[in-house]
């Protein structure tokens, strides 16, 4: 059987987990699950706003990536203020807290799942948050500092499990009571909403142009997976305003998706070695044919080959 393919990208990664779930389970099983579904549904519509594609909703967590930074950051403070509006109209018992944390970086997408360094940050830097708070790390900061209405308090450095390197981490500073400000109706509490696409959102925007929304989006997934600069930069020069141009100018810094990040390629050798299929390990060599897992590579290709 044919193995399927990994897709590689630059990505701002969310994940949020609700605190004390399993605490509200053991009180009143029925009454978590129905709060737990109505916070969903507000959660999730602020993510798809912001142009955020869910990945993983297991149980209380919640795993999305976004194609900007400031996208992932919006999104992740309006939920914060959506929540503290929501458990409002709750009894203290019932209500329901989410902590969050931003990352980015290169990730591996495969049959539909997310995966490597970059969620596995974003996933302890939400386990380092306050009760309805965000901490992000220093890339995050450093690409939002004069950007968005906030600000950032320096948390020190993290040893952060299976990542090799400390992180220096941030705690985000907005005030959770403001409204949200992304551009949209919130549901009501307990009403389920449909959910929109990108193109379902801006075929409801009266002042959009539809045409020219989906010439860019064609345009972008054109060149997202480019290796040359030169098409990023096209991209900046075409759509100047457009949806995607944080995650250009990176790459049009970095020279490309992001094979300068080591970490990038242990996550796709762990991926590679897990499978032992021949035909990723070749994909492996083809990426990285210096690579420090090259020699182990080609041995695990000869005896594969031979079986």
């Amino acid at each position: 059987m044919e193995a399927p393919p990994l897709e590689r990208k630059l990505a701002a990664i969310l994940a949020a987990d609700v605190e004390g779930y399993s605490r509200l389970m053991n009180v009143d099983e029925v009454q978590t699950l129905a709060t737990l579904t109505s916070h969903r549904t507000i959660v999730d519509a602020l993510i798809e706003n912001a142009h955020g594609q869910i990945f993983g909703t297991a149980g209380d967590s919640v795993l999305a990536e976004f194609p900007s930074i400031v996208h992932a950051f919006n999104s992740a403070v309006a939920i914060q203020q959506a929540m503290w509006r929501a458990n409002r109209e709750l009894s203290e018992d019932r209500r329901m807290n989410f902590r969050i944390g931003i990352n980015v970086g290169d990730v591996l997408v495969k049959n539909g799942d997310i995966f490597g360094d970059g969620v596995n940050i974003a996933a302890r830097l939400e386990g380092l948050a306050d009760v309805g708070g965000i901490c992000v790390t220093r890339g995050v900061r450093d690409h939002l500092r004069d950007r968005v209405d906030a600000t950032f308090e320096d948390l020190g450095e993290h040893s952060i499990k299976n990542i090799a390197r400390p992180l220096r981490v941030f705690r985000v500073i907005f005030d959770p009571e403001a409204e949200p400000v992304l551009d949209m109706e919130l549901p009501p509490v307990g009403m389920p909403e449909e959910s929109s696409s990108v193109e379902q959102s801006v075929a409801h925007d009266p002042e959009g142009d539809n045409e020219g929304h989906r010439v860019e989006v064609a345009f972008w997934e054109s060149v997202q997976q480019s290796d040359d600069p030169a098409e990023y930069a096209l991209y900046l020069e075409r759509f100047p305003n457009g949806q995607f141009v944080e995650l250009a100018a990176a790459r049009l810094e970095n020279g490309g998706p992001g094979d300068h990040d080591p970490g990038v390629e242990v996550a796709f050798w762990e991926t590679v070695r897990d499978a032992g299929n021949p035909e990723m390990i070749e994909a492996y060599l083809a990426k990285y044919p210096q690579g420090q897992f090259s020699e182990l590579a080609n041995i695990m290709l000869g005896e594969l080959r031979q079986n």
